[in-house]
């Protein structure tokens, strides 16, 4: 038996659904970031789009942090669904874009990664300057992020450690 789309009150398709419903939500997201801007916090949303046989075939988030210091808004996309730029269309990646936060403390920078079902030995950190490469694959979960820091670092200042899915690269000023 075919699977029938659910149908708004005009009969219309309904578009909150799959990877379109993500990308036509936009428009209400940008109404809410105005309300944030006044409070100064944080919005994170996230979802999993799911194929036939009932895996998880697609990860989607996004984090959007308002009133930081001098930044004024800040928004950090992860997951594996991302907008082709050749056809317009949100495709499901291979690899996921992990959820990552940046502390500049006063002697240190912490980088805190979620990476969940990946260990510390299927963790690969590289560090070039003032950008750090995060990698991690482990069975059919793999992640990647590039990550830009606010200065250059060299590897004898950084060390790194991941548990339960949870990478920590803290870099000594």
């Amino acid at each position: 038996m075919a699977k029938q789309a659910r149908k708004t009150r005009t009969g219309q398709p309904d578009a909150s659904l799959g990877v379109g419903g993500l990308l036509g939500g936009l428009g209400t997201l940008l109404e809410k970031l105005g309300e944030l801007a006044e409070s100064g916090e944080e919005l994170r949303k996230e979802g999993e789009i799911g194929g036939p046989d009932g895996k998880v075939r697609g990860v989607y988030g996004f984090n959007i942090k308002v009133g930081l210091g001098d930044k004024g808004m800040q928004v950090e996309p992860f997951g594996n669904v991302r907008k082709d730029e050749a056809t317009g269309q949100a495709v499901v990646q291979e690899v996921r874009e992990p959820m990552v936060d940046v502390f500049d403390e006063q002697d240190h920078v912490l980088l805190v990664a979620e990476m969940p079902g990946v260990s510390e030995t299927d963790v690969h950190v590289e560090l070039k300057d003032d950008i750090l490469t995060l990698a991690a694959a482990r069975g059919d979960t793999k992640y990647r992020k590039e990550v830009l820091l606010p200065r250059a670092f060299t590897a004898a200042q950084m060390t790194h450690t991941c548990r339960n899915g949870i990478l920590k690269v803290k870099l000594i000023k």
